[in-house]
């Protein structure tokens, strides 16, 4: 029995004393199949643990506010980045251990439980994965290399073999294309930009934009970068001086234009910065970022306007929180902590952005990336 279970016992009474048997019948049958529904849709997290060889999977539970274990699967390597197809039937997993390869692995929905579909060379040792718009390409970011790739996915799902090998300036860490699919962002953390591709997304191939590139400060090191929904603006988080900026997008020419700058770190921060990753919620009023060295996570109120970004302070969390992910209803964030070997689960209030007191659960060794997944 459901929540809802009562409710809909009401509701047939009601139906009982108004309409005919049959209609009774009919109605009775499409409410309880409504309520099977709900019932079954569930909310899958999938933690990469560098350490360990593994991906936790975790039910994500909305109503009680925490995470719960469903399955510990060796993946034979240093699993770090991962990416989920547009139908989130499967998850990608980049190893950082040679042989480097992608794994590809089926999501199933009933359980979230992963089954392994088969794997993939990659080009070198990947710090970012992420599909194209269309689904059918992987692009891969080798901080090791300098270097961004393209892989191919085929029907089934399962990413094949390398398109295409781009070398880059130093220390590439992040890849993504923009909503149209005709432009690629990535990140180049030892050269201090923000390149710009053209995007064939019949052939699979990269071509260098004009202009191609987009020049940050010296040994700011730019890291992760995500476009607002409307896609009107980038945020860029730089890892070496945990400086966190706004670029106006210009989606005709694929370019950027610098608007703001902020930081990342906390008041009477001391030490070597260290940021790492960011998010914005679904509905984009708050944007958060993660800094390691003071393990922390710092939460920005965005301007609905102008996308300005205006600081409402840092939440202590995991220890070294390489990575954090938000859900689809934008009610929770969950971070996890490197070398605490947890994950952080907090409620987001909707009114202020605000991070409630976490509920945490342990995983493997060296969690490093999350990504959440909805099932019917």
């Amino acid at each position: 029995m459901n929540r809802h279970t009562p409710m809909l016992h009401a509701i047939r009474v009601s139906l009982r004393t108004r309409l005919p048997g049959a209609m009774v019948r009919s109605t009775a049958a499409l409410l309880s199949m409504a309520a099977i529904g709900h019932a079954s849709a569930a909310t899958w997290v999938y933690v990469s643990n560098a350490d360990s060889q593994e991906i936790s999977v975790l039910e994500l539970d909305r109503g009680q506010g925490v995470l719960k274990p469903v399955q510990t699967l060796n993946v034979g390597g240093t699993v770090m980045p991962m990416a989920v197809s547009h139908d989130k039937r499967v998850l990608y997993a980049a190893l950082r251990s040679q042989p480097f390869r992608v794994v590809s692995l089926s999501i199933d929905a009933a359980s979230g439980k992963l089954q392994k579909l088969g794997e993939a060379p990659l080009a070198d040792s990947m710090a970012n994965i992420d599909l194209d718009a269309s689904g059918k390409w992987l692009f891969a970011a080798s901080y090791q290399g300098g270097k961004i790739s393209v892989n191919a996915i085929g029907k089934d799902g399962a990413a094949g073999p390398i398109q295409q090998l781009v070398q880059t300036a130093p220390n590439a860490h992040a890849i993504h294309a923009d909503a149209s699919n005709r432009f690629v962002l990535a990140t180049s953390l030892g050269g201090d930009n923000v390149s710009s591709w053209r995007f064939d997304a019949e052939k699979g191939l990269l071509s260098a934009n004009d202009p191609p590139l987009t020049q940050g400060a010296s040994k700011s090191g730019p890291r992760h970068f995500v476009w607002d929904k409307a896609q009107r603006r980038v945020y860029l988080l730089n890892e070496l001086d945990a400086s966190l900026h706004v670029y106006g997008w210009d989606a005709a020419r694929g370019t950027l234009k610098h608007e703001q700058s902020t930081t990342t770190l906390p008041p009477g921060f001391t030490g070597k910065p260290w940021a790492a990753d960011l998010h914005l919620t679904p509905d984009g009023r708050f944007l958060y970022a993660s800094e390691r060295t003071s393990s922390t996570l710092s939460a920005f109120r965005v301007d609905a306007s102008t996308g300005q970004l205006k600081p409402l302070g840092q939440t202590p969390t995991e220890k070294t929180p390489r990575g954090f992910a938000i859900d689809s209803s934008g009610r929770y964030l969950i971070a996890a902590g490197q070398e605490s070997h947890s994950v952080a689960l907090y409620a987001i209030d909707p009114a202020t952005g605000a991070l409630d007191k976490p509920a945490r659960i342990s995983v493997g060794k060296n969690p490093n990336w999350i990504e959440i997944v909805d099932t019917p």
